[in-house]
């Protein structure tokens, strides 16, 4: 199971989200210090593997839909940056 914080806070609508992404990790998990978001995930980072599980773990946290993060920046970099609709 992911270790996932509370970030329900900044489930705010329009909200803009930014995250550093690990791929190949040993576990999924969320981690929230000093005012960064960390996803760390074990998908591989081909053919969007990693965003996509980025974006489940990351909706799960926010105790929302997937389908409302919406990828604004980064789609195959480290840093990438959502915006809650």
């Amino acid at each position: 199971m992911a270790d996932l914080p509370d970030l329900s806070h900044l489930a705010i609508p329009g909200a803009r989200i930014a995250v550093r992404v690990t791929p190949k990790a040993r576990r999924n998990a969320v981690v929230a210090e000093d005012g960064v978001i960390r996803d760390y995930v074990t998908s591989v980072p081909e053919d969007g593997k990693a965003t996509a599980a980025v974006v489940a773990l990351l909706a799960r946290a926010l105790g929302v839909a997937g389908t409302r993060l919406e990828l604004i920046r980064g789609a195959t970099a480290r840093d990438k940056l959502f915006r809650l609709r």
